[in-house]
Parts: structure tokens; C-alpha cells; sequence
């Protein structure tokens, strides 16, 4: 899937991807998918509850044989 904006979190840790995810979608139109690159294992969980409580979706999530996260987010 193509993505609209990627932002590489690659290195930095909790809470900064999350940060990192906030801003970038504050400067999103609704429909517009962004991909996030993650080594922080806290991630999963901090996406997750944050995507559940503002009710953005997630599209993909995957971790690959380097260890890092990949997500798809779609705002709405």
C-alpha cells in the first residue's frame, strides 16, 4: 500500500515514536495513511491504545527480520 507520508522513529524510544506518530498525523487530512519505521518494542502497545482511543486505524503492522516495526495508519 502506498503511503502518504513515512516518518523513520528507527533508534528512539518511548515516548518519541509516539510523539513522533502525533505530529505527523496533525498535519494529515482525514483518508491519508502514514508508514512509521519502529525499533522500539514499546511501540506496539503505545500505537495501539493511542490508534484505539483517537480511532484512527491501523492498516499493517509487521516486524521484519532486522527487528523493525513497520505500520500502516490511516487517519480519519
Amino acid at each position: 500500500m502506498q503511503a502518504d507520508l513515512e516518518i523513520d522513529t528507527s533508534g528512539l524510544m518511548c515516548p518519541l515514536p509516539l510523539l513522533r506518530l502525533k505530529k505527523a498525523l496533525q498535519t494529515m487530512d482525514a483518508g491519508q495513511v502514514v508508514r512509521v519505521l519502529a525499533t522500539d518494542p514499546a511501540s506496539v502497545i503505545d500505537f495501539g491504545v493511542f490508534l484505539e482511543q483517537a480511532g484512527h486505524q491501523m492498516l499493517e503492522h509487521k516486524k521484519d527480520e532486522s527487528g523493525v516495526f513497520c505500520y500502516l495508519i490511516r487517519k480519519v
